[in-house]
């Protein structure tokens, strides 16, 4: 029997989506970060591995407040799936920067597991994806940026 009920778990996950659209749109990321428990580990791949949400605030906040991340605008889900027995969501985010106006979508995905600790919050996250990918991605778009600003030979 599952420990927890499916739509708990989607309302948390909503929570959370939500949390994170509005860190990166006002870039105060407490409202994310309060989607932790006290005790929550944060695994990041490139960045590493953080412990209690203070810690997690303060690395969120201090790397979505630095150049270029602060364009990063949106976070939208291609899909998700919810194991209700461990409690578990896997998903993948496309980390999408801000739309610059020439019709191109700038973005590139990372597979996340949240595992869900009950009372609407998680206990773990974990965010794999591939440095490479996203270090194109982003620098196509500072390219496109600077081409559209005037700022670079064309």
């Amino acid at each position: 029997m599952a420990r927890w009920k499916r739509n708990e778990i989607e309302e948390a996950f909503d929570k959370f989506q939500a949390a994170a659209l509005k860190g990166a749109q006002t870039k105060d990321w407490t409202d994310w970060a309060n989607c932790f428990t006290e005790d929550a580990t944060y695994f990041e791949h490139h960045y590493g591995r953080f412990w209690g949400r203070e810690n997690i605030l303060t690395w969120i906040t201090k790397t979505m407040n630095e150049w270029p991340a602060t364009h990063m605008t949106a976070f939208p889900m291609s899909w998700y799936s919810i194991d209700t027995n461990k409690g578990w969501v896997f998903c993948e985010v496309m980390n999408r920067m801000e739309d610059l106006g020439d019709g191109t979508i700038y973005e590139e995905p990372n597979i996340t597991i949240l595992h869900y600790a009950g009372n609407g919050l998680f206990s773990y996250e974990e965010d794999a994806y591939n440095p490479h990918n996203m270090g194109v991605t982003i620098g196509a778009w500072i390219k496109a940026k600077k081409q559209l600003d005037g700022k670079e030979d064309k």
